[in-house]
């Protein structure tokens, strides 16, 4: 390869591995594996070290970690937390070896878990935990002090009160942890984290501590930054320290002055990383002697005393025996692939998801298919290609009717995912009870995701029909729930009968009608009654002309509804099960009737806006209902359309795009100067 075509080449990877790297640490949401990044950055250190005057000061490889952030305040780190370099080959750990022993000569090694977390650093001063950081990029972090304190395993107090130490560890999400977080997401209708790392990243990273004391982190702490009070020689020494001040600290590890046992030992564990309930990707192996590490020192970005070897994505091929649909308990159908078991990182497979349709139809999955499984991230088994289908397989094709319920599936245009519509579905109950009972739905204060949970276990609420029907004396017992709990329960319960039409309309959880659709529908029609009979007239869709027609009608005329609205309406209302919902539902007296409306202001009547970052003292949705009470119009991105940008802290892209379109930017006074005009506004 010439230097010109090198040079486009770089640009093209560099361009590739910010792009990834904002997926990974910014959004905690990777698009591809951690193996996959990282041979995107081995293929650019490659061509690098081939064309060295092609290396600039930006390059991803000239730099630590992911950015840092305005979300928290910065830290200087004393002590860079510097990266590693990574090897992933038993080859590049013997070249690793003899460029620590013609640096210091003999030396002995320790080799332990590379967790698979967030990189922090904790301080403590007499002994009292005072501050904890991000990595960042190594240099500058940020401080996320209150958010370390909620991780339990984190000592406030060390043992003993030594005048400064700081320590580095790894802060991480289990893996049972982070499928009952998946769980909770999912019935939360929040999306799910991909893995691990990024769930536990995220978390770390809320603005509320009490958000990321629900979320189950912990810590291995392996490494002293810097003392006061007393001095460590070497690495082992340091871990067994740690331990005795109040410190996690890695597991297993392992030492020994031979490479060809640090590289058995890798093997094994390896063999074994399956059955770890902590994430890793690899094993760190490390000079032990400080003295030796001082003279080895670093390059620009590692230690030279350390490598970090990083175990491949191990792939299996196998048949697949079968394709199980299940419904999850929001409702999507999701196709689950039973082949003939194998052996990956440590445990036997046998199950894997195969997403949704697009996927199976992608690589063509069928019954009987030899395919290629491996474990992504080590965690997660998946298909990554199918090798072959025998003559006699065929294509798979999810069914038209729910396998639960046996209700009807839709998929909406534009979306992967096929769901029951049934708000009766028993897979789905739980979600469906939670949403009901959220506050922008019916509002039953008290009634929350683990309080429902034990009703639907103990049989006590199949149907949120059934809500209506508690007593006192049926909740009494339940966990947490004494007499004073069951009566201010039941009241919650009676007090949400009288709650606005909007309102249960939302609840009942209608496909694409959020809560501003369901109060534009009950503007329109006033009552339960009025809204089923024009769903009843909605006309049924599929050619181009029927489309024209359901465009005509009273529901697809209301501001902000349309054609594929109306259609997810009439679809809804035409379910038996929702219409003897509903009629249950009116029985037992919920109110039906779209209540007074407050008559609405006219000094931001035909002005939309934009809100971005975080306001002083209004919530978004405070401000938004604001907006919309003076006749306003709340919109989520800018255009040329946009009056107004509303602009909290930490704006972000919002901000100049409104400058560059030329909208006038709000601040949250400005906004209140002028809703207390009485007079309309010019923009």
């Amino acid at each position: 390869m010439d230097k010109n075509a090198a040079e486009l080449e770089i640009k093209k990877i560099r361009e590739q591995i910010r792009y990834h790297g904002q997926k990974y640490y910014t959004e905690d949401a990777p698009e591809i594996s951690d193996f996959e990044y990282d041979q995107l950055y081995r293929h650019l250190e490659e061509l690098e070290g081939q064309f060295p005057e092609l290396i600039t000061e930006d390059s991803p490889t000239q730099k630590v970690g992911g950015p840092v952030y305005n979300t928290f305040a910065p830290v200087v780190h004393q002590v860079p937390l510097e990266s590693l370099h990574d090897s992933f080959s038993e080859e590049e750990l013997r070249d690793f070896h003899r460029r620590v022993q013609e640096a210091v000569g003999q030396v002995e090694y320790v080799a332990e878990p590379k967790f698979d977390g967030l990189s922090v650093a904790l301080e403590y001063v007499d002994g009292i935990f005072v501050r904890g950081s991000t990595r960042g990029d190594g240099v500058t972090g940020e401080d996320v002090t209150e958010n370390i304190r909620t991780i339990r395993t984190v000592p406030k107090k060390l043992t003993q009160p030594l005048p400064f130490l700081e320590v580095r560890g790894e802060v991480y999400l289990s893996d049972s942890g982070f499928q009952r977080l998946c769980e909770r997401q999912e019935l939360l209708e929040e999306k799910p984290f991909k893995n691990p790392r990024n769930a536990a990243a995220g978390s770390l990273r809320q603005k509320d501590p009490t958000v990321t004391a629900g979320r189950e982190l912990d810590i291995f702490v392996f490494n002293v930054q810097l003392a006061q009070g007393e001095t460590f020689t070497c690495h082992d020494q340091s871990l067994q320290r740690l331990k005795e001040l109040g410190f996690t600290v890695p597991p297993v590890y392992f030492k020994s002055k031979d490479m060809e046992e640090i590289i058995r030992f890798i093997q094994e564990f390896g063999e074994n990383r399956g059955q770890l309930d902590y994430p890793i990707d690899g094993v760190v192996v490390k000079v032990n002697d400080f003295a030796q590490r001082e003279e080895m020192g670093s390059t620009a970005k590692f230690p030279r005393w350390a490598e970090a070897f990083k175990y491949p994505p191990e792939e299996k091929e196998t048949t697949l025996l079968d394709i199980e649909v299940n419904v999850g308990r929001t409702g999507v159908l999701t196709p689950t692939g039973v082949f003939e078991p194998v052996v990956l990182a440590g445990t036997t497979v046998s199950r894997a998801t195969l997403h949704n349709q697009d996927f199976i139809t992608e690589k063509d999955v069928r019954v009987g298919s030899r395919v290629i499984l491996r474990k992504a991230g080590e965690i997660i088994p998946e298909v990554v290609a199918v090798v072959d289908n025998p003559a006699e397989t065929k294509p798979f094709v999810l069914p038209k009717i729910c396998p639960s319920c046996g209700g009807p599936v839709s998929r909406p245009e534009g979306e992967a995912a096929v769901r029951c519509t049934n708000p009766q579905c028993p897979a789905q109950l739980l979600r469906h009870l939670i949403h009901f009972s959220s506050r922008d739905a019916m509002d039953i204060d008290g009634m929350g995701p683990a309080l429902l949970e034990q009703l639907t276990r103990e049989g006590l609420v199949q149907s949120p029909g059934d809500l209506y029907e508690l007593k006192e004396e049926g909740l009494v017992g339940l966990e947490r729930m004494g007499n004073k709990s069951a009566a201010n329960l039941v009241a919650a319960i009676e007090k949400s009968k009288g709650n606005d039409l909007y309102r249960l309309v939302f609840a009942l959880g209608i496909p694409h009608i959020g809560v501003k659709a369901a109060q534009q529908l009950c503007g329109s029609f006033p009552s339960m009654q009025a809204l089923l009979e024009a769903a009843q007239e909605v006309p049924a869709s599929g050619s181009e002309d029927e489309v024209k027609n359901v465009s005509k009608c009273r529901i697809a005329q209301v501001d902000g509804i349309g054609v594929d609205m109306a259609m997810a309406i009439r679809d809804f209302f035409q379910q038996s099960s929702v219409q003897l919902l509903v009629e249950r539902l009116a029985s037992l007296g919920v109110n039906m009737e779209a209540l007074h409306q407050e008559e609405k202001g006219t000094i931001l009547e035909g002005k939309t806006f934009v809100i971005t970052g975080t306001l002083p003292s209004l919530s978004r949705k405070e401000a938004t209902a604001l907006i919309q009470k003076q006749g306003g119009k709340v919109t989520s991105s800018v255009s040329k359309k946009t009056a107004f940008l509303l602009a909290g802290e930490d704006p972000g892209s919002k901000l100049d795009k409104a400058h560059a379109l030329g909208v006038q930017v709000l601040s949250e006074e400005e906004l209140l100067k002028m809703v207390g005009e009485t007079g309309p506004i010019n923009s």
